[in-house]
This record gives C-alpha cells, sequence and structure tokens, in this order.
C-alpha cells in the first residue's frame, strides 16, 4: 500500500501526518531557529559573578534547579496553552504571566524570546494560518506581551502536537541553552557540556512527570533564590549574555 494513505495504528491517522508533526517538532526544538535563544544564560552569567556558580559540579546543580524552577513555574503556561491554542486563552495566559514575572530580567527575556518565535512560526508554518491571523491581529495593539511559554504551547497545538510532547520539548531547550550559556562563559568544555547534558535527562525526565499537565493556578518558584540572581544580571559590570 502507498505509503500516503497509510495508517498509523496506535493514533489512527495517516503515517505521512505523523512523519511531518515530528519534522516540524524537531524544527522548533532545533538551534538553528532564530529565537534568540542563545542570547540569555537564564541567570548563569549572574551566578558564576556572584560566585553561586564556580564550577561543573555547582553548574549541574543550577540546571537542575532551574530546570525545576521551570517545571513549576511555566509548565503550566506551555501546557495550557498546547491543549486550547486559541486567541483568547492566549491573551489570557499572557497576561498571567506578565504579572507571575516579578524579575525584570526574565520578564523581557522571556518577551524577546516570545515574539521572536512568534514571528519565525507564523513565517515558516505557514499550513497554520491561524499563528499568522493571532499575531496580526495583537501585533502593536498591547494585548499582549508575548510571553514565551504561552507562545511556545500556542504553536505545539496549532501544529497538533501533544501536551506532554510540547512540555518535554520545553524543558528540553531550557536545558540545552543554559548548557551552552555555560560552554561559552568557559565553565565547561564542549566535551563535558555533551556529558554533563546527558546526565541530566534523568533528572529532567522525573522533574517534566512531577509538574506536566498542570493548570496556571498552581504555577509557582520553587528557586527564589535563583530568581533573585537573575534579577541582578543588568546590575553586572560586564556581561556577554541579556539575561
Amino acid at each position: 500500500m502507498d505509503s500516503t494513505v497509510q495508517i498509523n495504528k496506535r493514533s489512527k491517522k495517516p503515517v505521512c501526518a505523523d512523519s511531518f508533526l515530528q519534522w516540524s517538532q524537531w524544527q522548533l526544538i532545533d538551534s538553528i531557529l532564530p529565537t534568540g535563544g542563545f542570547a540569555h544564560s537564564f541567570g548563569l552569567e549572574a551566578a558564576i559573578q556572584s560566585r553561586i556558580v564556580s564550577g561543573p559540579d555547582d553548574l549541574k546543580t543550577f540546571v537542575i534547579h532551574v530546570l525545576e524552577n521551570t517545571g513549576s513555574l511555566l509548565l503550566p503556561f506551555v501546557y495550557s496553552a498546547a491543549i486550547s491554542p486559541d486567541l483568547e486563552n492566549w491573551k489570557k495566559l499572557d497576561r498571567i504571566l506578565d504579572a507571575t514575572l516579578t524579575n525584570e530580567v526574565a520578564r523581557k527575556a522571556s518577551i524577546a524570546q516570545g515574539s521572536a518565535l512568534m514571528r519565525v512560526a507564523s513565517s515558516v508554518f505557514l499550513e497554520v494560518p491561524s499563528l499568522k491571523i493571532m499575531r496580526d491581529m495583537v501585533l502593536g495593539s498591547g494585548i499582549v506581551s508575548f510571553h514565551h511559554a504561552p507562545i511556545f504551547g500556542l504553536i505545539f497545538g496549532a501544529l497538533g502536537l501533544d501536551g506532554k510532547t510540547c512540555q518535554r520539548a520545553y524543558i528540553y531547550i531550557t536545558m540545552r541553552d543554559i548548557i551552552s550559556a555555560a560552554t561559552r562563559l568557559n565553565l565547561v568544555g564542549p566535551l563535558g557540556a555533551a556529558v554533563l547534558q546527558h546526565q541530566i535527562v534523568f533528572v529532567a525526565e522525573a522533574i517534566l512527570e512531577k509538574w506536566m499537565d498542570r493548570s496556571v493556578e498552581e504555577a509557582c518558584q520553587t528557586s527564589p533564590l535563583l530568581d533573585t540572581v537573575q534579577g541582578c544580571h543588568s546590575y553586572l559590570f560586564s556581561r556577554l549574555f541579556c539575561s
């Protein structure tokens, strides 16, 4: 039977549709996607200058704490947007997250990455015209701030990817970007970074299982110290990253 009409027995979808979704998923988490993620260190640069992180062991602890905080605070917004990828829900989630992020450095980083991601997605995924329509409707209106987590979930949901895949991808890109920042800050070499990432994936999966599929009412901050350190980033005398 021709591959275009074969059916995946588990999902009841055409095989070609499942394959296409995988390509879209990989593109969304590809480091080549121009969303500006590598301009941010998630507070790592400030943590290094504050002597909270001074070596590979400290780095591993830092990454785990950031992932835990990402799971508790941002995954609910990712999930809620993914399961209901419409304009009204996006606007509501964006407003709630904007009020939740009291750290101005993290808030600006979220808006910068979210704006870039929405611009890229609306230009790339033309098979989902609702993305461009929603962006055009709110661009320049001040209705939304374009925070990253809700937009990430919105795009995954609009493409038809499931909520768990979306949440795992969000944890992954957070881990990837922090470790990449550590490499550029000479805290760990490229090989050491690869080893560290492989070691942390088991913890990352446990964090995902702990915090996934939660409503935004359950969003919370688990690492206030790291949030405070990141808030000091703009006061650093010299800095490589935006946050």
